[in-house]
C-alpha cells in the first residue's frame, strides 16, 4: 500500500472536487506547502497564537475564544497580495448566531501576514483552489487566527454556531497546535444532514480542505485533558471566494 504521503496533489484536488472535502495529514501536507519554498519562520508564525485578542462577540454570549483577521486578494495570474483591514461579514443565512453584522477583529500582526509561512500557505491555496477553479479571475481571501481554550467548567466551541457553511468558495482550516484537549473532532455534512465524514485534526499541519457550497462542516466542543492546566486548539483558516 502506497504511503498517503506519497499520494500526488492531483489525487488530493480529485477528493475535493468528487466529495466536497478532503483531509491531509501532516505528513502529506507539508511537502505540498513546502514544494516552493520552506517554513522558515515556522516558529514565529506558531508562537504569534499566543498573542491573539479575544473575541469580543462571542465573550458577550458567554463562549470565549481569541482570533485575529486579515483580509487578501489574488488573481488568476498574479501573487497574493494583503488588502486593507477591513470587518469581517457572514450573511445570517450562514452565521445564525453571528450573521449580518460587521465584525471586527485585531489585525494580524504585520509580521505575521509577511512572514514566509504566511505567504507559503497563502500560495498553496491560491494554486491549489485555482486549479479547482480555473475561471475565476480574482480571489477575495480571508484569514482567521483562532484559539479556542477550554477550561474545567466550560467546553471550548470551536464551531458555536454548530454545523455550517461559510459562505465562500474555498476553506483550509490547518492545525497550528493543540495542547491538553480531547476531541475536536470536525464533522462533514451533506446539506441534508447526512454524516459524509469525520477526522481529527492532531498534528501541526494536518489539514482540511472544503469546498464550502457542496457541504456543512462543523468542530465538536473540546475539553482539558488535565482540569487545571492551560487547554487550547489553535488552527489557522483560509477562506477564498471568487470577487468581480
Amino acid at each position: 500500500m502506497r504511503n498517503r504521503a506519497d499520494l500526488p496533489l492531483s489525487t488530493l484536488l480529485n477528493e475535493v472536487s468528487r466529495d466536497g472535502f478532503a483531509f491531509a495529514a501532516a505528513d502529506r501536507m507539508q511537502p505540498l506547502l513546502t514544494a516552493a519554498g520552506e517554513l522558515s519562520d515556522w516558529s514565529a508564525f506558531a508562537d504569534s497564537w499566543n498573542h491573539l485578542e479575544p473575541d469580543p462577540y462571542l465573550a458577550a454570549k458567554g463562549r470565549f475564544r481569541r482570533r485575529r483577521h486579515a483580509t487578501f486578494s489574488a488573481t488568476a495570474q498574479g501573487g497574493v497580495r494583503p488588502e486593507a483591514h477591513q470587518a469581517h461579514f457572514q450573511a445570517l443565512q450562514y452565521n445564525a448566531l453571528q450573521g449580518d453584522i460587521e465584525r471586527w477583529f485585531a489585525p494580524i500582526e504585520a509580521s505575521v501576514v509577511a512572514g514566509a509561512s504566511m505567504r507559503r500557505v497563502l500560495d498553496f491555496c491560491r494554486e491549489f483552489f485555482g486549479t479547482l477553479a480555473p475561471g475565476v479571475p480574482r480571489w477575495h481571501i480571508e484569514v482567521h487566527q483562532f484559539r479556542i481554550e477550554a477550561t474545567r467548567d466550560a467546553a471550548g466551541e470551536p464551531t458555536p454556531e454548530g454545523s455550517h457553511r461559510d459562505g465562500v468558495d474555498y476553506v483550509l482550516v490547518l492545525l497550528i497546535d493543540r495542547h491538553n484537549i480531547a476531541s475536536g473532532t470536525t464533522t462533514i455534512h451533506a446539506p441534508d444532514g447526512r454524516l459524509l465524514g469525520d477526522f481529527t485534526l492532531t498534528h501541526p499541519l494536518d489539514a482540511a480542505l472544503i469546498h464550502d457550497p457542496s457541504v456543512f462542516h462543523g468542530v465538536t466542543p473540546v475539553r482539558p485533558l488535565v482540569a487545571d492546566e492551560p487547554a487550547f486548539r489553535d488552527v489557522l483558516v483560509v477562506t477564498f471566494r471568487a470577487s468581480s
